[in-house]
């Protein structure tokens, strides 16, 4: 990143500090602090009395570098909590004044931008986490994610932006990155061209994205990225916050026809132009010169890479919220391993990438006890109302809740699935499109609306199957722990693994959350 520009923000960090010192003090409201403090990365927590500090890892890559920068400031600054995000993130959360300052001066001297971390500015760009050593890949699309990155920074000050811009980049149909339904997203092709998708996005009136463009060759991204803006700044509703997002275009302009021909019309635009937007066409990624040293690892956690050899570890912990001291413990581990990195993902997941099988081994060592050990333990919950200031319920504190109760249970791994939760229908859980999920809201309960969530089934993330799923009722707060339990207990005595129940037993999943539903 351009140092002039990073000095250039650091000027304006008087004017957060004054703001947050008014705020903090009662002297402007939560709405325009809000409105004003996202342009920093940084949100006041629920209850006003500690803020959190978004920081921006593009494409979810934080190299051992900027991990040893990232731990010495949670160190020196004492940082409470830690969160890692489903735009592939990491905040840091219960922040006071004599740490938050600093901790953004510090992050901008070291080239980890805060600023756009919220508001409405373009987003952490977005990529499929192990894209470069997965196996079954179409290519490895991390190159690109990264220079989308780059050239998004140079749009954060730009005028009648939409609420959100978030750019995602997938490297095959697995869509980990949902790219298919973001504001603008690149879906590789086995032929090394992207599709492009645009106008998608979850939330209060959700719609799957439509595709712009196909197969066009990826030193052009740029073009369609300025493109993107340029429709919002042409027909967004950027003037009614509750409809300032791209997905709103789809239905304002006519229909997603009229909304492919209008985007290409932009597209058209930024060609005719004399900018220059085209990457080097040999912006390939270095290949791993790392090798295997015959040693082997395996478990739940491990995953091996296309790289003979090599292995990723998986570390999800509760919630994406790690325990400081083991991730601290990672951050020294990583500093002895040649050639690793670690890559947030969109499921709250961190990858710790590149290592030998004993390296593998050693890695399991430091995160076990902090780390999902099932694929429902590995479940994705939002930061959740106790911390998020628009926040209905605490996801957190339900899935913590469940794992405890499946756990105590004696559940078997495979029994349950992977589930997502929201603590509000903004859909930062993901549960619009999770087979199984729940977002929060309320039930009476003998005419008094009681804390609870809703249930949503059957939507699918999976490229060429996108589909928003249904929502079958309300469950109180108290009764999805023992819902789970039944659910595990029951698919226990088949023998079968979750997803085949399923498959053959949506009408009697569906009868049993009935019973805690009514």
């Amino acid at each position: 990143m351009d140092r002039t520009k990073i000095e250039e923000w650091k000027q304006k960090l008087p004017e957060f500090q004054q703001k947050t010192e008014a705020f903090f003090a009662g002297e402007l409201d939560k709405g325009s602090y809000k409105g004003f403090s996202g342009y920093y990365g940084s949100y006041a927590q629920k209850g006003g009395q500690a803020s959190m500090l978004r920081l921006r890892t593009p494409a979810g890559r934080i190299t051992k570098d900027t991990l040893k920068v990232i731990a010495d400031m949670l160190r020196s600054h004492d940082v409470p909590r830690l969160h890692f995000t489903t735009c592939q993130t990491l905040q840091l959360h219960d922040l006071k004044t004599d740490a938050l300052y600093p901790l953004m001066e510090e992050a901008l001297d070291n080239g980890i931008i805060i600023m756009g971390g919220g508001g409405d500015f373009p987003r952490n760009t977005m990529c499929a986490p192990l894209s470069g050593i997965e196996q079954g890949e179409y290519f490895d699309v991390m190159p690109y994610a990264l220079a989308a990155a780059d050239y998004a920074l140079t749009l954060i000050d730009a005028e009648k932006m939409p609420r959100k811009l978030k750019v995602a980049f997938s490297n095959s149909p697995a869509n980990e990155p949902h790219a298919t339904y973001r504001d603008l997203g690149f879906v590789a092709n086995e032929d090394g061209t992207f599709d492009v998708y645009s106008a998608g996005g979850l939330g209060g009136f959700p719609k799957l994205g439509v595709k712009v463009a196909e197969q066009i060759e990826p030193s052009q991204i740029l073009y369609y990225i300025k493109a993107m803006w340029l429709t919002f700044r042409a027909y967004g509703n950027y003037e009614n916050r509750a409809k300032a997002r791209t997905r709103f275009m789809q239905e304002a302009l006519g229909g997603p026809e009229n909304y492919v021909a209008a985007y290409n019309e932009k597209l058209q635009e930024v060609y005719d132009s004399d900018e220059d937007l085209s990457l080097p066409e040999d912006l390939i990624p270095a290949a791993v010169a790392k090798t295997g040293d015959g040693t082997t690892a395996s478990g739940f956690s491990v995953i091996p890479q296309k790289q003979g050899g090599l292995y990723a570890v998986a570390y999800h912990p509760i919630g994406g919220q790690p325990d400081k001291k083991v991730f601290l413990a990672l951050c020294d581990l990583i500093q002895d391993i040649p050639d690793v990195e670690l890559r947030l993902a969109p499921d709250e997941t961190a990858y710790i990438i590149n290592l030998t099988g004993a390296e593998a081994e050693r890695v399991i060592a430091v995160i076990n006890d902090d780390n999902a050990k099932s694929s429902f333990e590995a479940s994705v919950s939002c930061i959740g109302a106790s911390t998020c200031q628009v926040g209905v319920r605490d996801s957190q504190a339900l899935l913590r809740a469940c794992v405890e109760a499946v756990r105590a249970a004696g559940i078997p791994a495979s029994a349950l699935p992977k589930i997502h939760i929201s603590g509000c229908p903004s859909s930062c859980g993901t549960h619009q499109t999770s087979p199984i999920g729940f977002r929060g809201g309320m039930k009476k309960v003998d005419g008094k609306p009681t804390s609870a969530f809703v249930l949503n089934v059957d939507g699918c993330e999976l490229q060429g199957s996108e589909s928003l799923g249904r929502e079958l009722g309300a469950m109180l707060d108290e009764d999805i722990p023992k819902f789970f339990v039944e659910v595990g207990q029951t698919v226990a005595k088949t023998g079968m693994d979750f997803d085949r129940w399923y498959e053959k037993n949506a009408q009697a999943f569906a009868q049993m959350a009935q019973k805690y539903i009514d």
